[in-house]
């Protein structure tokens, strides 16, 4: 029998590491299921809202008696998953990271991907924190606290939505976490804490069971390790067990640089990073193009003078909530940028609709299969004191911290947000890889060829 591997070592590794292991008898599920399990009930920070303990070591006791037999359910049996809570799991509440909803009543299910999680032989080990409602780049929440970033020891924000997802792998309590992403919240807090996210097409990924913000712009996916774990995650939830995602080389691979918005005011050390990125991929035999991008400026100007769809949208899913007496049990911070939506007119919502669909036509005759690649976040993850204490502030650095992934979602780009570095803090830098909606295949194939190159692994 191949030597075990210990737990503790066991969690550092990625999702494909790990699965890897299981699969060949050098790991144990339950083992590491529990030790995970333990260093959760030691968080220093809010980052998990409920372990779902029970329930985890049930799945991975069959993960265990099957991978024994041989009979894998996928290359990730075995290996555990935490969830966003805005996903349904059966027998817990869902909270959205809500006082409104903190004892609301349980799921009566499991949403889609929880169910496709378990089929695939994943481990459920529960319900991770977020900004309320899903609704801000910084990760900080006033009713369940803030999942401190573990890149410092002075307190910075997680990134949002997803702070807690991106933290738990960060922090080495998850080697997987699913988060959603509507203006950035999956690529924000992978680049802030240094790990790897995927935001997948418009409806790559089932989302029945997920608790809505903006109905047209939700998507679903990983924060991991590598992109090879976001590759094999995403083949799981789409019910694909096996994925067929073929790396792509580098050499010859076309890259494009819009020189519009993404680019602007960004911290010394994301710009550093990114160009030393460019510059490897060229190296490596990439084609590095860059030109104005117009969509881009036309597209964040018009959101600045009307409005956006998220803002629309999530007025109509919280209209209740908005209208009555709850109103005042939700961030204010949430609330002002909710109330947005209710000065948008009919019009202006046929207007951005119809602005982004001629948007969206114009960039993928322009662009073609030419992927796209600009720095995740323009700068680093800001501490919480200043931001807590000036709200004119907070929502200037919310604007600034999502103005390049919203990018992605008005123009339905699939994204992948790839660690690149470090500023003199010790802080991470990001890039982000996307391409047009529905190339989600070639783009994590793109991912799997060149995350060494961007990464500047070993050079």
């Amino acid at each position: 029998m191949a030597d075990r591997i210990a737990p503790e070592e066991l969690a550092t590794r990625s999702a494909a590491a790990i699965g890897a292991a299981m699969a060949d008898g050098r790991a144990d599920p339950v083992a590491l299921t529990g030790y995970l399990l333990d260093r959760i009930a030691e968080q220093r920070s809010p980052v998990f809202l409920k372990a779902t303990g029970d329930r985890a070591l049930r799945e991975a006791k069959a993960a265990w008696d099957r991978l024994a037999d041989g009979r894998p359910l996928s290359p990730l049996d075995g290996v555990p998953i935490a969830w966003k809570d805005l996903v349904d799991m059966a027998g817990e509440t869902t909270t959205a990271g809500s006082e409104v909803y903190r004892n609301a009543a349980p799921a009566a299910r499991d949403a889609t991907i929880v169910t496709r999680a378990e089929l695939g032989g994943m481990i459920a080990l529960g319900k991770l924190n977020l900004t309320e409602f899903a609704y801000s780049g910084l990760g900080l929440n006033p009713h369940f606290g803030t999942p401190l970033n573990p890149h410092s020891e002075v307190p910075r924000v997680p990134g949002g939505s997803s702070s807690g997802s991106g933290v738990a792998v960060a922090a080495g309590m998850a080697p997987v976490a699913i988060g959603t992403d509507t203006g950035g919240s999956v690529r924000v807090p992978a680049a802030l804490n240094g790990v790897v996210g995927y935001k997948s097409s418009e409806g790559r990924l089932e989302k029945a069971g997920v608790f809505d913000l903006s109905p047209t712009l939700d998507t679903v996916g990983p924060l991991a390790r590598s992109v090879l774990d976001c590759v094999l995650v995403e083949a799981v939830l789409r019910g694909a067990p096996r994925s067929d995602v073929k790396r792509r080389p580098v050499d010859g691979m076309s890259v494009f640089v819009p020189q519009h918005v993404v680019l602007d005011d960004l911290d010394p050390a994301v710009l550093e990073n990114f160009e030393a990125s460019l510059e490897r991929l060229a190296r490596a035999g990439a084609c590095i193009g860059r030109k104005p991008l117009p969509a881009f400026a036309r597209a964040f100007a018009q959101m600045g003078q009307i409005g956006t769809i998220t803002a629309a949208e999530a007025y109509v899913v919280h209209r209740d909530l908005m209208d009555g007496p709850d109103r005042a049990r939700i961030d204010p911070r949430v609330v002002s940028r909710i109330a947005a939506g209710t000065r948008m007119s009919a019009a202006d919502i046929l207007t951005i609709q119809q602005s982004r669909a001629e948007a969206i036509r114009e960039m993928r005759a322009t662009l073609g299969e030419v992927f796209i690649a600009f720095p995740t976040v323009a700068h680093t993850a800001p501490e919480i004191a200043p931001l807590e204490a000036d709200e004119a502030l907070f929502h200037a650095t919310n604007l600034k911290t999502l103005r390049n992934t919203l990018m992605g979602n008005y123009f339905n780009l699939p994204g992948l947000a790839i660690p690149n570095g470090h500023d003199a803090k010790g802080l991470p830098t990001s890039f982000l890889l996307s391409a047009m909606g529905g190339m989600d295949d070639a783009l994590l194939g793109a991912g799997l060829g060149a995350e060494s190159v961007i990464r500047g692994d070993g050079q």
